[in-house]
């Protein structure tokens, strides 16, 4: 038995993300199956892409009494927006992620990283979340053979063409390079 009880945060039974158990009871094997869709929570993603706040997310989930708790396991799809990150096109996509948490009725059974019921109340917004940002790409793309941005100023380079280039100078002689301007412009007046 941990030394401190943990505090368990009441739930909202009327916030989407928050599900009751209350029809499995504490009964080892009795399981349910569901199928919700729910808003999208906000603030979820990564520096260049993410969940849109509010998009539709398709929960199928399976909740199954077992000894220790309840078992949840299913998927959740959602949409993705974003920008690409070689070219920051616009990029939308979607996303299906596997989710698995097991629920404890009591502090006891539960080590402190383990999620906790509030009665017959459990919230999974958590679980996807963590789903969702440890499957999203760090770098996307609008399609994988996107060339980018053209590092000297900026151009699409798939917009540019293939004859786009820029004057390369060394730097060693790049302070000359206004000395011939100079002379070009003495010896046109």
């Amino acid at each position: 038995m941990p030394s401190e009880s943990r505090m368990t945060q009441h739930l909202d039974p009327r916030s989407p993300w928050v599900i009751s158990t209350h029809d499995l009871g504490k009964r080892p094997g009795t399981m349910r199956r569901m199928t919700l869709s729910l808003p999208a929570p906000a603030d979820l993603g990564v520096d260049m892409i993410g969940v849109p706040k509010d998009a539709e997310v398709e929960l199928d989930l399976r909740l199954e009494a077992v000894m220790e708790g309840v078992l949840v396991t299913g998927t959740a799809q959602t949409p993705l927006a974003g920008e690409c990150a070689r070219c920051l096109d616009p990029v939308t996509s979607e996303i299906e992620v596997d989710l698995q948490e097991l629920f404890f009725y009591s502090d006891e059974d539960a080590s402190e990283e383990d999620s906790l019921l509030d009665g017959e109340l459990f919230d999974l917004e958590p679980t996807f979340r963590d789903a969702v940002v440890l499957a999203l790409p760090l770098s996307p793309v609008c399609r994988e053979e996107c060339e980018g941005l053209c590092v000297e100023c900026g151009v699409k380079l798939a917009e540019a063409g293939d004859d786009h280039r820029h004057e390369k100078i060394d730097a060693r002689w790049a302070s000359l390079q206004g000395l011939i301007s100079d002379k070009d412009n003495d010896q046109e007046k």
